[in-house]
């Protein structure tokens, strides 16, 4: 007899189910939120390499379900498929932790345990996916459907639950703890190992309880095996007999009526799902393109600042507010407009929400990129002239003069000169006028590279010191500092956690990323002796500077300089696109499973389900895609997938107008035929005679809260 908990229907068995699904959903969720920024900032990889091997992992995700769902009606049932895969799980949690270990290994290692990591990840949360949900539900009795219902909204608050905590917890540990001198990604993976740990022993420690259904055979290969059935016998015989209403009617000679017209009814849900990874292909891109733009905004909330892997926190939270908004408020007055709101038109308005989200992300990207400095073209590099010699100077060039006007002392240089080279490295001569002498330097310029010319005061007249720049952002939005020490002496700063050293006589520090803050006491000492505490003022978001160290009627002071603009686009100005997108979402990905579920025959709706997943690995397919492939400036590449998505809509409008509704009961009085050995009426023949459409109640809305599986 099934255990039952204190004064209820329900089952104690679904305790451990929840928990488990929670714990899990904790640990897919927090290793996915830091991956981007992990391949970015650990591994050394560009954008696009990044956002293509992230998509490449997301598809692989919602490739496996088909597997494990195979493997569980076929051979080994939902508890022991749950339990390897968990297994497996943990071990890519585990390998995935091991290689965020700066000490082990080389970068190649690195590297090789991520990616083992990650495809043992992906087959286990791909594969158990589709079997913990169904396994929840196997744990009532068909009395107890009320109960079985309420148990998949408890089951779906924990997947947000877990998604939610996760996408803030961890973006914290990575940033905020500090390992093996720098970030700690080590930490924000092994964190969600530990989380996977705990789901599958929570999930063991159940098992007494389990209600286990044994295999009964995977609809979906006998799926394919009756269509595969139905075109060799349609290849084979259709010379020799009359042609039949429906292709798949060649399978009646194996397969009964019944299974027939319930993978006919598939295969019309199926066909609509051909535009879906579209929508998927942009709303998938919240963990990379759009984590990338906002590690080049500003991020600060007055007394705190967030990370740019934290914002994909907002979706989770407006999902759990749009849910009830849009089911107690938004359809109920769009229904009073006396506006027919079918699902599939919910899908195609949940389509162009996804599409103005995208729209909205180029508008702000276009303000983002004010403050990249783009990399020089070949055959030409980037200049700009720092002059620490009191007084005008004028820098002439032997064939250009792009400096027309006098460099006044201490003059911040503002934007890079795009200084054009004969020859992949050019070596100029430079001349330095400054109080009626003329002074000579020769430099060497290699394209595609970013200098700062340094002109400074000597016995000889001015002399030059050419260093090359920095200009990328910090892929954490963290501004770089560097020093020139125009002191006689040689100079070391400490600022935060980081120390600079400078020799004397204009020498210049290593460039170094420092945490964002205002820093007006820090501290400087000389060879001889200690100086006073100096002012930095605030080091910005993404921006670079050059402190110079100076010496002013016996004291050290500083002047800072901005060569990289700081982020001056707030976060905030990503909230637009992410309520698009999640409104996007609840029209879309909610009403999708809806519409699925009361399409599909009761045992085809695991069928349904795959498909529905394929969508999903599908459209990461088609990210990867253009993200190696477009080679767009990233506003561009907005507008693209925002412009695809319209016509996308606008095809699948078309196939909606079209589609006609299912009515289950045909099925029942189909199959009441066929035990009565009855002829099928002219009713029941083809598809478009299924009914009217139905609408589904609140009841199977809440069966499906959330994509987040």
């Amino acid at each position: 007899m099934t255990k039952k908990l204190c004064g209820t229907n329900y089952p104690a068995s679904i305790c451990f189910i929840v928990v488990n699904e929670f714990c899990e959903r904790f640990s897919y969720y927090g290793m996915r939120a830091v991956l981007t920024l992990y391949f970015l900032t650990y591994l050394g990889w560009d954008h696009d390499l990044s956002t293509a091997v992230y998509h490449a992992f997301s598809s692989l995700c919602y490739f496996t379900p088909v597997l494990g769902a195979i493997i569980a009606d076929t051979w080994l049932g939902k508890f022991k498929t749950i339990i390897y895969l968990s297994v497996v799980y943990t071990l890519g949690h585990v390998i995935k932790s091991v290689g965020a270990i700066p000490t082990v290994g080389s970068n190649t290692m690195h590297i090789a345990l991520s990616m083992v990591g990650l495809i043992l990840i992906a087959f286990g949360t791909g594969g158990i996916k589709p079997c913990v949900a169904a396994f929840g539900g196997d744990q009532f009795q068909e009395k107890h459907a009320k109960e079985r219902m309420k148990f998949f909204s408890i089951f779906y608050m924990a997947i947000n639950a877990g998604s939610l905590l996760s996408t803030i917890i961890t973006p914290i540990l990575r940033g905020d703890v500090q390992c093996f001198g720098g970030d700690c990604y080590a930490l924000a993976f092994g964190v969600p190992a530990a989380l996977m740990m705990v789901a599958l022993v929570v999930f063991i420690l159940g098992s007494s309880l389990y209600r286990r259904n044994p295999p009964q055979g995977n609809i979906l290969l006998e799926v394919c095996n009756c269509i595969g059935f139905a075109i060799k016998n349609r290849w084979r015989r259709s010379k020799y007999e009359s042609k039949r209403r429906h292709w798949l009617d060649w399978a009646e000679d194996k397969y009964s009526k019944r299974l027939i017209m319930e993978i006919k009814m598939v295969l019309r849900v199926l066909l609509l799902y051909i535009p879906l990874p579209m929508f998927w292909a942009l709303f998938d891109q919240q963990g990379s393109r759009w984590t990338l733009q906002a590690t080049r905004m500003n991020m600060s909330f007055g007394a705190f600042s967030i990370k740019p892997d934290q914002m994909q926190t907002l979706n989770a939270l407006l999902i759990l507010v749009f849910v009830p908004v849009f089911d107690l408020f938004i359809y109920p007055l769009v229904s009073l407009c006396r506006i027919n709101i079918t699902p599939l038109r919910k899908m195609a308005t949940g389509m162009i929400f996804a599409a103005l989200a995208f729209g909205a992300a180029a508008l702000v990207e276009v303000h983002v990129v004010k403050t990249v400095v783009k990399p020089a073209p070949a055959g030409q590099c980037l200049l700009q002239v720092f002059n620490l010699a009191p007084g005008d100077v004028r820098l002439h060039f032997p064939e250009s003069q792009p400096f027309p006007e006098p460099l006044m002392y201490l003059q911040d240089p503002g934007e890079y000169l795009k200084l054009p080279l004969g020859a992949p490295s050019t070596n100029v001569s430079l001349e330095v006028d400054y109080q009626g002498a003329t002074s000579r330097c020769n430099v060497t310029f290699g394209q595609q590279e970013a200098y700062s010319l340094i002109l400074h005061p000597s016995r000889a007249g001015i002399r030059c010191r050419l260093v090359k720049d920095h200009i990328e952002k910090s892929d954490e939005g963290a501004p770089l500092v560097r020093f020139v020490n125009t002191l006689s002496e040689a100079a070391t700063v400490t600022v935060g956690d980081e120390t600079f050293h400078a020799d004397a006589n204009y020498s210049v520090s290593a460039n170094k990323t420092l945490q964002r803050g205002v820093y007006n006491k820090v501290s400087c000492s000389l060879q001889s002796k200690t100086c006073p505490d100096l002012d930095l003022g605030l080091l910005d978001f993404g921006a670079s500077y050059t402190v110079v160290l100076l010496e002013e009627s016996g004291r050290i002071t500083t002047h800072k300089m901005e060569d990289v603009h700081a982020n001056n686009v707030h976060v905030a100005w990503q909230i637009p696109q992410y309520v698009l997108i999640t409104a996007g979402e609840v029209l879309f990905s909610i009403t999708g499973l809806e519409f699925s579920y009361s399409q599909a025959p009761a045992n085809m709706k695991s069928v349904l389900q795959a498909g529905w997943l394929l969508t999903v690995a599908f459209g990461n397919v088609i990210v990867l895609i253009v993200a190696e492939g477009a080679g767009l400036e990233q506003w561009k590449e907005f507008v693209l997938f925002a412009a695809l998505l319209l016509a996308v809509c606008g095809v699948f409008s078309v196939m909606a107008h079209f589609y006609t509704y299912v009515n289950a009961q045909h099925l029942d009085k189909m199959d009441a035929n066929d035990h009565n050995g009855g002829q099928r009426s002219s009713d029941d023949d083809d598809d478009e005679h299924y009914g009217c459409a139905n609408t589904l109640d609140k009841k199977k809305r809440d069966l499906e809260p959330s994509t987040k599986l």
